[in-house]
Parts: structure tokens; sequence; C-alpha cells
């Protein structure tokens, strides 16, 4: 995340309110997201948690190809980020799964 933040720093200064916030919204909010769920009282409350991490996760991913797009990110670096996202996006998926499975029906 804290090569993202870095790397809007080069986005135009008219996108400071606009994409660069949203996209750096965005990111912070994956890893706020699973700590904040992790310390709830109960694993539904966790998985809603980790849920709402996966949405901040295709956010970012629609702003890095929209960033992409715009030509504010090279298409080698857009890339790297987009398989970054997958990579996490499985991996909290899978977390997410393994934490509804502790729910009791």
């Amino acid at each position: 995340m804290l090569h993202l933040y870095r790397t809007t720093l080069g986005f135009p200064v008219s996108e400071k309110f606009a994409l660069t916030s949203q996209l750096r919204r965005a990111a912070f909010s994956v890893p706020a997201n699973i700590a904040e769920g992790s310390r709830r009282i109960n694993a539904r409350e966790y998985a809603r948690f980790l849920n709402i991490a996966e949405g901040s996760l295709s956010e970012m991913e629609y702003f890095i190809v929209l960033s992409r797009d715009l030509k504010y990110l090279t298409p080698a670096v857009a890339a790297q980020y987009l398989r970054e996202i997958t990579e996490v996006t499985k991996m909290l998926c899978a977390l997410r799964k393994s934490v509804q499975a502790d729910i009791p029906s």
C-alpha cells in the first residue's frame, strides 16, 4: 500500500481530490477493515469486514485500470498492481470463507 501511495504522488495535481484520493482511500481501507474485523466479537462480524475489504480491492482494481487508461500509470505498472490485487483478493476470499465456516447455522 505504501508503494501505491508513493505512486499516486506522480498523478496530476488536478486529481488530488478525485482519483488520487479515491485510490488511496480504497487502498487504506483493505488492511484497515481486516484489522478492525479481526477484533470483532464474533465470526459473522469478522466475515462482514473481510467482505468490505474485498469490495475495497474491487474499487482499487477499477481505479488502477482507470489510471492506466488516463495514462497516469504505465501499462506495466498497472499490470503489476492488478496482479497483486488478484493475489490479495484470492487470499482474502479464502480467509473469509474459512471464517464463515466457523459461523453456526
